[in-house]
């Protein structure tokens, strides 16, 4: 299994890697439900910080196997069945995720994590016999991994006090591995396959806001006394979600990325950048799910909890967006002014009538009035 060829032509996603994804919808769409229904039941300050922690190792495991899979893709018999082996893990890690939510039982998700991460140890075990010229990264990244997991475990044996703080431990320690792999040797990843791998994950959270608006809008025909507030929100939801993707896909990132390639420090913040772009993308869509629960009046948040549940994780999509995929291709001038004021903007709509609808027409008008200076520079993106 010896490293790819990092600018091999036409690299694009394998099927395997699709159904990879597919599976990883459904743990994005428990930990979007789950938050949801913390949301509606007025636990806002729990539920956040238990979807934070969760969607982490959601996020974590998907990131780890697609830099693994760019670098390393033999797509033999072995291979296919350790990742087959992580698809599962995925589905028993989604399998627990209301537990997480309700009770802070991590055991279910702990042992679909530690599933998946294990497959990806012995992937790396196997890159380091076959790539002598990357062995010690390849191993560096097998014994973090290991080590990882055994500590995950380990976690489970601690009291209710010591738990937050150990998984705050264990998170520095997962997020470290990388950087320590690394800095032996690069592993040979592709840039437009790893630009394509994130731009299909940033279109699977978006599709949570999309459900969200769907509810919508069926609560719209199936209520009619509540039909103006939903329409609304509906309306407002569609702009989000249309100004969300217009606003990722105006760069390209693979040209970011091709860069990077001389600069770890950018590669790092861009890819550990995502987790708040996936992350608050995915909670807006529950927000906006828990907003119609509170206009038909069947949640328990205040109006303002409920407003900010979607402008908040807007504004953080949008200044993250901006910070880590768009700034670095040194647009105007005027872009350091915009975002954060059209994020300060998205905010300050949580005290507007129609919250969702003036925040969804603010990032709609980011996203139109920046396209000339996008078409000006490298142009909007496309697929790696």
């Amino acid at each position: 299994m010896s490293g790819r060829d990092p600018g091999e032509a036409h690299r694009t996603a394998t099927s395997l890697e699709l159904l990879f994804d597919l599976c990883f919808v459904i743990a994005v769409a428990q930990a979007a439900a789950s938050l949801h229904h913390a949301l509606a039941e007025g636990h806002a300050a729990t539920g956040v910080l238990s979807f934070a922690l969760v969607f982490f190792t959601v996020w974590w495991a998907w990131m780890n196997f697609t830099w693994f899979a760019s670098a390393y893709d033999p797509d033999d018999i072995p291979y296919r069945l350790t990742v087959l082996v992580q698809i599962t893990g995925s589905l028993v890690l989604a399998a627990g995720v209301p537990r997480a939510f309700e009770n802070g039982d991590l055991r279910i998700i702990t042992v679909g994590y530690v599933v998946l991460r294990t497959a990806l140890a012995a992937l790396w075990l196997r890159a380091a016999l076959a790539d002598p010229a990357r062995r010690t990264t390849a191993l560096r990244f097998a014994a973090g991994v290991t080590a990882c997991q055994v500590g995950w475990v380990a976690l489970l044996a601690l009291p209710d006090a010591a738990r937050l703080p150990g998984i705050v431990v264990m998170i520095a320690a997962e997020v470290s591995v990388p950087v320590w792999a690394q800095s032996a040797g690069m592993t040979p990843w592709h840039p437009h396959h790893i630009a394509e791998r994130y731009e299909l994950f940033t279109l699977i959270v978006l599709g949570e806001s999309v459900v969200a608006v769907t509810l919508a809008v069926r609560g719209a025909f199936d209520r009619p006394h509540a039909g103006g507030g939903l329409y609304a929100l509906a309306g407002g939801g569609l702009l989000l979600v249309y100004g969300m993707w217009w606003l990722y896909f105006a760069r390209p990132a693979h040209t970011l990325l091709a860069t990077s390639h001389r600069t770890h420090r950018r590669r790092f913040v861009w890819a550990y950048g995502h987790y708040l772009v996936f992350a608050s993308a995915t909670a807006a869509g529950a927000g906006m799910a828990g907003y119609a629960d509170h206009i038909t009046g069947g949640g328990h948040a205040s109006p303002t909890a409920a407003a900010a549940a979607v402008t908040v994780p807007t504004a953080v999509f949008l200044l993250t967006v901006w910070a880590i995929h768009l700034r670095p291709h040194r647009g105007a001038a005027t872009e350091r002014i915009l975002y954060p004021l059209a994020a300060a903007g998205v905010v300050a709509a949580t005290w507007s009538p129609a919250p969702v609808l003036v925040a969804g027409a603010l990032l709609a008008l980011v996203a139109v009035t920046r396209e000339p200076a996008a078409r000006g520079g490298d142009g909007p993106g496309q697929p790696g």
